[in-house]
């Protein structure tokens, strides 16, 4: 057993209504690296992040944390370090940026504790901290997604899972969004697993990526050689 390996999913399927999302899928995420999940729609990348938090079911296969096979689920994987962000920037739009990064520490018992953390987000998201009592719903989508980073990191996770971080933003903020990634990563060591069709941008702060195409699995390699190959054009247009 490779110890640098900090989560993998062995053999794993995931159904819906009796179709396969997922089929035979093996994939592992290091302790401290970055690494992208790119796919064209229905790939099943998003299935992938949910199964290893725990809210969908896997139908066969495994799913271990530090080498040890344990059942995946959502309040366990945040004790254990996990910290899935979704698509869409889901923040509580009536609460105010610091009461978005509470909740986001739910888990922290010490309140000295939680207000460091607290301090040190928005410090490291220095927006979110001019714009602590701000309610989160009038905040930019640029904003909201910072601040759906930064409730993530509350619980100062070892695997931060991101779908789509950067849906629906402007090219100027996804530039943004990705250098924090990257900061995030280096800055906490934080191993980041990041479901993304900004593929270009993703790749570019990646060490490695995994190519999905029906459920499966069909290249794994450096993000270098995926840029430089030929697959991503196979399997975007389907040739």
């Amino acid at each position: 057993m490779n110890q640098d390996i900090l989560l993998q999913l062995q053999n794993a399927s995931v159904s819906y209504g009796g179709v396969k999302a997922l089929d035979g899928i093996d994939i592992a995420l290091d302790e401290g690296e970055i690494i992208a999940l790119v796919g064209p729609n229905g790939a099943g990348k998003s299935t992938i992040l949910k199964a290893i938090f725990g809210l969908v079911p896997l139908d066969g296969g495994k799913f271990c944390w530090h080498g040890q096979q344990v059942l995946p689920r959502p309040h366990e994987m945040v004790r254990r370090g996990a910290t899935f962000v979704p698509q869409g920037r889901r923040v509580f739009s009536r609460l105010t940026v610091e009461e978005n990064l509470e909740t986001g520490g739910f888990v922290v018992a010490d309140k000295q504790e939680l207000r460091r953390r607290m301090k040190e987000m928005m410090e490291f998201f220095p927006v979110l901290g001019r714009k602590r009592r701000v309610k989160s719903g009038t905040l930019s989508g640029g904003e909201q997604q910072m601040l759906a980073l930064a409730r993530g990191l509350m619980t100062d996770p070892k695997a931060l899972l991101l779908d789509e971080p950067s849906l629906g933003l402007a090219p100027k903020i996804v530039k943004e969004v990705f250098a924090k990634i990257k900061e995030i990563n280096e800055k906490h060591k934080t191993a980041i697993m990041v479901v993304e069709h900004n593929i270009k941008s993703l790749l570019d702060i990646a060490s490695r990526g995994y190519v999905l195409d029906k459920g499966k699995i069909i290249a794994r390699d450096t993000s270098q050689y995926l840029l430089e190959s030929d697959i991503l054009e196979r399997v975007f247009m389907g040739k």
